[in-house]
């Protein structure tokens, strides 16, 4: 017996959001070393530090 058009169209939308609830999950997850990133941020202007120098917006210079 054959499925319908529509049965499987369901199927696929069925699937489609099993896998994105998958993937929500997943990205609930705290991944190791998150922390650390986000304290690389500057606390004025919220940009990423590069190295261990001041932020640009800290020098006054460009930025």
């Amino acid at each position: 017996m054959r499925d319908s058009g529509c049965d499987v169209i369901i199927k696929i939308v069925t699937l489609f959001l099993i896998a994105m609830g998958v993937l929500a999950m997943f990205g609930k997850l705290r991944f190791p070393g998150q922390k650390r990133l986000s304290s690389a941020k500057c606390r004025k202007c919220g940009r990423f530090r590069i190295g261990k120098g001041p932020c640009p917006c800290e020098k006054g210079g460009r930025g």
